[in-house]
């Protein structure tokens, strides 16, 4: 009978072992940053507490939450580094504020107020993002010796990367930043700027593949996404942009050397009353860069400046290129299915290099008007090579 029982229970036992392994699924370790020292009064210092969850949350062996509660947390410049991180599984689950110090100078020069370097495995979701920098815009609008600023949050030689619900609000410089990086996913994310804060663009990724960037809203006083050398395997979709410059690959070819960028899909894109709307640009200077097989699909304009632009004169100050041509090179770039308003006559810009003219660009079913009046918009091409399908208003100016 004993025998029985002890049989019996070794069974019950063994099952209990199984639900807990099918229905409760990987242990979870959860860190407050509350618990190592945070407080969330938007005064107190809480950086060497963010750091101190991150280090437990690295050695752990089991998946780990940093858990940021309602509140608004002070920061200063934080690096989370992933070299001596033994977890791949780390998320950030953030429900308050994260603040940058109001005083721009503290962190103006450092380059990077939040960065992840290095990590595996590390999703960052919901929050709010204030980087608090109108006063070092409003020092650059002036004219000053200003810090070049910082950037609100930076992933760089990372892989397996998600950023989820979050809101990147006044950055002093660029919002998001995807620099050397392998398997992102941002989805959801608002960022927030004047549109005359400089310098300010969205989302910023360069040198990295397997970037995929959805159903998000982004007003800034720059580029809303920026693709930079490197860049392959690129998707972005369902976007709306404005204010700001647009989505824009470049600019390119600011190096002699530098990688090109390849494989990118734009799609299911709104832009309203921004400066451009499906940009491309290179240095006007000699270069070995490339921008090819690019597809932009189903793109909404709305008074845009530059609904579709192609500029390889690119001189900002016309300094370091005046009476140089661009080396870079731009082949097989798609846009499908383009409509809506110019805010200028000229809707369509296609303005190449004469030492390596655009070529296998294509038009098709494109129709866009002047300044909301139905009035006729012009193309203009100046070493443009390609083909146009179907409607295509204004009329193709291609070779």
């Amino acid at each position: 009978m004993a025998k029985s029982i002890f049989i019996i229970m070794i069974i019950m036992v063994l099952l209990g072992c199984i639900i807990s392994s099918s229905e409760g699924g990987p242990t979870t370790t959860t860190y407050n940053v509350v618990s190592f020292g945070a407080v969330g009064d938007g005064k107190t210092d809480s950086t060497k507490a963010f750091l101190g969850a991150w280090s437990k949350a690295c050695g752990s062996v089991t998946r780990a939450v940093i858990y940021v509660p309602q509140g608004r947390f002070f920061v200063k410049s934080v690096n989370f580094n992933g070299n001596n991180c033994k977890n791949n599984a780390i998320s950030f689950q953030i429900v308050g504020t994260l603040v940058a110090p109001s005083d721009y100078r503290i962190i103006g020069n450092s380059g990077n107020w939040i960065i992840f370097e290095d990590v595996n495995g590390v999703s960052f979701n919901g929050g709010v993002l204030d980087g608090q920098g109108t006063g070092l815009w409003n020092c650059k609008n002036s004219g000053n010796n200003c810090p070049i600023g910082a950037t609100t949050l930076q992933f760089s030689n990372s892989k397996n990367i998600k950023i989820a619900g979050v809101t990147s609000l006044n950055s002093q410089m660029f919002h998001i930043v995807i620099h050397s990086c392998n398997n992102v996913k941002i989805q959801g994310v608002k960022v927030t700027a004047s549109e005359t804060s400089p310098n300010t663009d969205g989302i910023h990724v360069q040198q990295s593949s397997a970037v995929t960037i959805l159903n998000s809203k982004i007003g800034t006083g720059d580029d809303c996404i920026s693709i930079g050398p490197g860049t392959t395997n690129l998707w972005i979709e369902n976007i709306s942009c404005g204010p700001g410059h647009g989505i824009s690959i470049g600019s390119l070819g600011k190096e002699l050397k530098e990688p090109g960028v390849q494989n990118v899909t734009v799609k299911t894109v709104s832009f309203k009353q921004t400066q451009n709307g499906l940009r491309i640009k290179s240095w006007g200077r000699p270069s070995n860069g490339f921008a090819k097989d690019i597809l932009f699909q189903h793109a909404v304009m709305v008074n845009v400046e530059n609904p579709i632009l192609i500029d390889q004169n690119y001189c900002p100050d016309q300094k370091g290129c005046p009476g140089q041509v661009s080396g870079v090179e731009i082949s097989n770039v798609s846009y499908q299915d383009v409509h809506g308003s110019s805010a200028t006559e000229v809707a369509v810009n296609f303005d190449c290099s004469s030492k390596n003219p655009c070529s296998g660009i294509k038009l098709q079913d494109v129709k866009l008007t002047y300044n909301n009046n139905n009035k006729a918009a012009v193309a203009s091409c100046a070493h443009a090579d390609g083909s146009a399908y179907g409607l295509v208003q204004p009329s193709s100016c291609l070779l």
